[in-house]
């Protein structure tokens, strides 16, 4: 049951990536693989979607994406550091030509002063060579609304990212 909102940005990024024939890749830690998994939802999105890498972990993001054992520790997973080093990662682990990483404090515990819950760190990396971040801090809103709104930047993150790209010669099959 996804609302209209998410299904239509799901839909218009899948529109641009298809125009441009760009293939996407995820790296999520407290949307467990919703931003993939809304997307995947969506019909026509095997022609966009590679894959998905769900890091709930420290290690999972040190094995699988290559994030730094300095940066967790000096940063934290839920940083500006830990989100850049997830998307590029996923570019570097990944045949795609955009990444995007979430990770936060989804709640309803597990927040502190200085990362409350609701606070979001969001990366889109293209291979290109382009490096977005935002922070959003959405407040102890509920675990589901927050994870909802983390797709969404991920969604609006990607969106604009593929706008700025160039199109690609298509795949071999």
């Amino acid at each position: 049951m996804l609302d209209d909102d998410i299904v239509e940005a799901a839909k218009r990024l899948l529109d641009i990536c298809k125009r441009k024939n760009l293939i996407l890749a995820t790296a999520e830690s407290c949307t467990a693989g919703l931003v993939a998994g809304t997307l995947a939802d969506v019909p026509g999105i095997s022609s966009m979607l590679d894959r998905g890498f769900i890091t709930y972990s420290n290690q999972a993001k040190q094995d699988m994406l290559g994030v730094s054992a300095t940066t967790l520790d000096k940063h934290g997973a839920v940083s500006r550091e830990t989100a850049e080093e997830m998307a590029c990662g996923a570019l570097a682990h990944a045949p795609v030509d955009l990444a995007v990483s979430v990770t936060g404090v989804a709640g309803p515990d597990g927040g502190s002063e200085e990362k409350p819950v609701g606070l979001v760190h969001f990366a889109v990396a293209s291979r290109s060579g382009r490096l977005v971040h935002a922070e959003k801090r959405f407040g102890n809103i509920g675990r589901p609304e927050i994870r909802k709104q983390s797709v969404l930047q991920a969604f609006r993150m990607l969106h604009d990212l593929a706008e700025g790209e160039a199109a690609q010669p298509p795949r071999g099959a």
